[in-house]
């Protein structure tokens, strides 16, 4: 049997280890993401015939990733729908993008259903082109960066620990104009973004900060996925001060290393204004997603 542990902190190495080696891109896989949020799904990890797995429980039910590492796949996956079935639940993995669905059905023929769901697909862009806004297509959003920079008497920062109580105190003004409270996604949301915040060195992640006038009015922060992709995770900005958004998504862009060849900007959820904002910036890659199931029964129709 597999003897899982529940994700902490320290566990920080062993777990990126095995995912920034890895060539998957899923925020899913950043470890910020995966600790900052394991109050939601009890998240939980172990090594197995030196494989990372990764189980939760998404609306109540058991779903696993599929596992990080080099060896025997099969015997792993074997061991997995084991521990699924000692928990008396249906063997789901959930983030199967479509080359680990070709690998499922290689190593085990006919056995999984798979399901996309387009709200949780990944959006993919090249750094240069959110650091350079070049070209015809971005001409709009370079527009937003120069009337930025003609307006306000800004200053780019990076966030640093002294600078968190200044994020915080935007973050809680944001989610008042916004009802944080009121629904159960946004308020998820708000929990762990605090709970990145309150550990934002020991989760090694990386983030900048838009003053105008000597006063904050945007901030963001992300991690490395693996060696080619940042995640940026978080985003917040005063609407009330025209082209902040696009001015931090620009600067951030342009402080990210050169290293890192993608930026995964997450997923949309399924709400249009997101959507709208995330293809406007046109991404190279809408990282498709899919729920795989063993076909002993229906797939479940699982929200992250």
């Amino acid at each position: 049997m597999i003897s899982f542990k529940d994700i902490e902190l320290k566990d920080k190495e062993i777990i990126t280890k095995y995912t920034m080696n890895s060539p998957r891109r899923n925020c899913d896989l950043s470890f910020s993401n995966l600790c900052s949020w394991r109050f939601l799904y009890n998240t939980q990890f172990a090594i197995f015939e030196d494989y990372l797995i990764l189980k939760f429980w998404a609306e109540g039910k058991l779903v696993y990733m599929m596992p990080i590492g080099s060896g025997d796949l099969k015997k792993v996956l074997d061991v997995m729908i084991e521990d699924s079935k000692q928990e008396k639940a249906q063997f789901c993995m959930l983030g199967i993008c479509s080359g680990m669905c070709d690998e499922l059905k290689n190593i085990m023929p006919d056995k999984f259903c798979f399901e996309a769901d387009r709200d949780y697909a990944d959006y993919i862009y090249l750094r240069s082109d959110l650091a350079t806004l070049s070209g015809k297509k971005f001409q709009s959003k370079r527009n937003h960066v120069n009337k930025f920079r003609r307006t306000y008497n800004y200053e780019y920062l990076p966030l640093t620990s002294d600078r968190i109580p200044e994020c915080l105190e935007l973050e809680a003004e944001w989610c008042k104009q916004n009802d944080c409270d009121q629904t159960d996604g946004t308020g998820n949301e708000r929990r762990a973004l605090i709970y990145a915040l309150h550990n934002f060195d020991a989760l090694g992640l990386t983030g900048g900060i838009l003053h105008v006038d000597g006063k904050i009015v945007a901030f963001t922060f992300g991690m490395p996925i693996n060696q080619d992709t940042f995640g940026v995770h978080v985003e917040k900005a005063d609407t009330r001060i025209d082209g902040a958004y696009a001015m931090i998504n620009y600067e951030f862009a342009n402080h990210i290393p050169e290293k890192y060849i993608y930026l995964n900007r997450e997923e949309d959820l399924g709400l249009e204004g997101l959507r709208k904002a995330k293809l406007s910036y046109q991404p190279t890659l809408l990282l498709d997603k899919y729920i795989a199931c063993l076909q002993d029964g229906q797939i479940e129709h699982i929200k992250w």
